[in-house]
């Protein structure tokens, strides 16, 4: 058990730094560069990680450009949500070597999503549709759930159901603008969120997505109410249309149907399967 847990945790640091790289590329459409400070100037070797930069005092650039703590905060959620994973999943039914390095990529995939869709509000297709592409061929490959036809099933249950809310999410913009008698351009539920629930449907498969948007909806209601009560604590007032990332709530949903699908089915409808 500790060896295989050794493993991840240096597979997990080194995909975290890769997810940092990308996180800082990829949203900017620039071309993928070794790690470097935010003014473009490449980082030693010595802090390529960005645990590595904070432990050696390498966080500024010599201009100055200092990197946040989300480099090594991406770097350890990554480690923790791998680790997290293999144990709760090593011994699952119908798990093997190869379904567990999957979810493994999962759980990279997942991490650099929320952080570019935090940052930025952004999920990119460059992401989602290479990741929609693994989970079809998780699907064929393995023997876990869901199969082909589910996974298949589960993904279009998933982009028909957010591509609806898209569509209400244009509507609510443009209600929002008349009542207002603003010109908002930012949609309130974005194309991007519709592209996530389709990778996690494939991912799924029909039935756990089913549970996975519940959840998701779920985790969303809690996050706004936390979010207009930091507002009020802070004195802040609050618009109609205020732009809070969604992806990570998909993520949160998809995530907790992969690590304990069973017992969600068990708490909600009282059966597992």
């Amino acid at each position: 058990m500790i060896v295989p847990i050794l493993i991840i945790v240096v597979v997990g640091l080194l995909a975290g730094g890769i997810i940092n790289v990308l996180a800082d590329d990829l949203p900017h459409r620039r071309a993928i560069r070794l790690p470097h400070y935010p003014d473009g100037t490449p980082r030693p070797v010595s802090a390529w990680l960005g645990i590595m930069a904070f432990a050696l005092g390498q966080r500024k650039s010599a201009g100055g450009a200092t990197l946040s703590i989300r480099y090594p905060m991406t770097e350890i959620a990554t480690v923790i949500g791998m680790i997290v994973t293999y144990l709760i999943k090593v011994d699952a039914p119908k798990t093997d070597t190869v379904q567990l390095v999957y979810w493994l990529i999962y759980i990279a995939i997942f991490v650099l999503i929320t952080v570019i869709d935090v940052e930025h509000k952004l999920i990119l297709f460059v992401v989602i549709i290479p990741s929609c592409i693994l989970a079809i061929v998780d699907a064929i490959t393995t023997s876990a759930p869901p199969s082909l036809e589910r996974s298949l099933l589960g993904g279009a249950l998933g982009f028909g159901t957010f591509f609806i809310l898209y569509l209400g999410g244009i509507a609510y913009v443009y209600i929002a603008n008349q009542v207002q008698g603003r010109n908002i351009s930012e949609i309130a539920f974005g194309y991007g969120d519709v592209m996530m629930a389709l990778l996690s449907g494939l991912i799924l498969g029909l039935g756990d997505m089913l549970f996975a948007m519940f959840v998701t909806v779920i985790l969303g209601a809690i996050g706004a109410l936390l979010y207009l009560i930091r507002q009020r604590l802070a004195g802040r007032g609050s618009s109609m249309i205020t732009a809070l990332p969604y992806g990570p709530y998909i993520v949160g949903g998809t995530l907790l149907m992969i690590l304990f699908g069973p017992q969600i089915r068990i708490f909600l409808v009282g059966y597992a399967n």
